[in-house]
């Protein structure tokens, strides 16, 4: 009797079963679905492992044709469509991504980083950066054990470097009023001054600041930040090489000649031969030393013409320069001055006594 009532109860079971799903057959076909686009993107997942994209994509699509709203699959379809330079489809997919999870930030530098650099769609970019700077994320932080506030407000960060970036190259390669693309520098300025309080060891973001600076006329800043920049990362060129050019500018003759040095040696590590930017250096260089000669200036022509330094740790192996432990050590050291830095800071404290004398001059009465 007990089993026939077992029996009676577990048919009801099937039949209520049967006739809710009988009655919404919409929500359990979806729920099929999603159980069938998991596993497809599970399949994904072992194939992008293993490198094999191509397969990696057929499952992923097959995953989100089944289950749309898995944000993951479209984040990694993404990355790949990038890899496969389909930067169309890839910013679709990082679109779909944070549609279906708006606070996945980063499929939205993703897109940012796509658009701008390589589709030209700057405001497009700029706009993600944007949702980024806004959206507000629940911090947690449980001593020893997990803390997600270093990566918001690295992400943060990250955020303002790229739209400084956008902003940028919007003023050079937009066709706008010089007026225009000055306010777009400002912007980018204004983004690069924000990653910089945050990314404060970061090279990039310095340098950037720098060369903004730099393209905005304000020289003596420019200059100092390139000193920063360079003390950040002593062993890039780009930011030696530009201070060389601006120190030329500014007549500073001697310590421009040094940073184009250290800019070609640099060039002559990283490069096979001769490279066209270490040509170009050298005719910047030569151009240097030109006005150098003109000036009669002994201590700048004795500058020239001295033989290497005594001290030199410098290793040359087929007329390239060889890293070792000393050179290491001392190349380092030499690299990170900046020997314009003190001229820079009192040509910037004499240029803001003068502009505060003329504030004062001009707006009696305010303090």
């Amino acid at each position: 009797m007990r089993k026939f009532f077992s029996f009676l109860f577990t048919l009801f079971i099937i039949a209520g079963v049967a006739f809710v799903i009988w009655q919404h057959p919409g929500f359990f076909q979806k729920q099929i679905d999603k159980i069938r686009g998991l596993y497809y993107v599970h399949k994904g997942d072992k194939e992008l492992k293993k490198l094999k994209l191509q397969k990696a994509i057929n499952y992923y699509r097959r995953a989100v044709a089944l289950y749309p709203e898995h944000y993951g699959a479209w984040y990694n379809l993404g990355n790949i469509y990038v890899v496969f330079e389909d930067y169309y489809s890839a910013v679709d997919a990082y679109e779909e991504a944070f549609e279906h999870n708006p606070k996945m930030m980063v499929a939205r530098m993703n897109y940012g980083i796509v658009s701008a650099e390589k589709l030209g769609d700057f405001d497009g970019a700029i706009n993600q950066y944007d949702e980024i700077l806004k959206t507000k994320r629940h911090l947690i932080s449980i001593p020893f054990v997990y803390s997600n506030r270093k990566s918001y407000k690295v992400n943060k960060g990250l955020a303002y470097y790229n739209r400084g970036v956008a902003y940028k190259q919007k003023s050079i390669y937009l066709d706008y009023e010089y007026e225009y693309r000055r306010q777009f520098l400002l912007k980018a300025l204004e983004s690069y001054q924000e990653a910089c309080k945050i990314l404060k060891k970061d090279y990039d973001a310095r340098y950037n600041l720098a060369l903004t600076y730099h393209l905005l006329g304000d020289y003596k800043t420019a200059g100092l930040t390139y000193c920063k920049a360079i003390e950040l990362s002593p062993m890039k060129y780009e930011a030696h090489y530009n201070l060389a050019v601006l120190l030329r500018h500014l007549k500073y003759y001697k310590e421009s000649l040094e940073e184009l040095e250290k800019a070609s040696t640099l060039i002559s590590t990283s490069s096979e031969g001769i490279s066209a930017q270490q040509r170009y250096i050298f005719d910047v260089m030569n151009d240097v030393t030109r006005t150098i000669l003109a000036s009669q200036d002994n201590d700048l022509i004795e500058k020239i013409t001295e033989g290497p330094n005594e001290k030199s740790k410098v290793t040359y192996i087929g007329g390239k320069i060889v890293m070792t432990d000393d050179l290491d050590k001392a190349i380092l050291k030499n690299f990170k001055v900046c020997g314009a830095k003190s001229l820079l800071k009192e040509d910037l404290e004499e240029l803001n006594e003068y502009d505060n004398l003329r504030y004062d001059v001009n707006v009696p009465g305010v303090e």
